[in-house]
């Protein structure tokens, strides 16, 4: 699975809420709205969801650990079909 509940939790955790989950070169990966916009690593990352959006999505920001998975996999599954 490309998007796992560790990733769903990291993006969680963070404290910011435009911190985000970003796809860059078919990897997942959890990054801040500053890295984004000022680290060159980050150049050409697509946001999937943002940790304000996560929350939103799950209720809040205390989710059981079945939502989590759940959200990984509805999110994996979307990414997978970004290529076909």
């Amino acid at each position: 699975m490309l998007i796992d509940e560790t990733l769903v939790k990291e993006l969680l955790d963070r404290p910011a809420d435009d911190a985000a989950l970003v796809l860059l070169e078919g990897t997942a990966q959890v990054a801040d709205r500053a890295a984004l916009e000022g680290d060159s690593h980050f150049r050409g990352a697509a946001v999937l969801l943002t940790r304000g959006e996560l929350v939103e999505r799950l209720g809040g920001s205390s989710p059981a650990e079945e939502d989590l998975t759940r959200v990984a996999a509805s999110l994996s599954d979307s990414v997978g079909k970004l290529g076909g």
